[in-house]
């Protein structure tokens, strides 16, 4: 069973889109590009928020667990 880890080889600020790459088997430059164009479009506040969220509520892929 797969689960949501936020990445600790493809990160940028704090692996969340990377994690959500490797769980969803999706790009992470395609999430970031996504992600960049909704900061753009909601004048950045939404963006931060959901960002700082995630950070806060995904768990970090622990030592254990499979590379994908």
């Amino acid at each position: 069973m797969k689960k949501l880890y936020k990445s600790r080889d493809n990160k940028v600020v704090a692996g969340v889109l990377g994690g959500m790459g490797e769980y969803f088997e999706v790009d992470p430059v395609l999430l970031r590009v996504g992600y960049i164009f909704l900061m753009i479009f909601t004048a950045g506040v939404p963006g931060v928020i959901a960002y700082a969220l995630a950070a806060f509520v995904i768990p970090d892929k622990p030592e254990s667990a499979p590379r994908a």
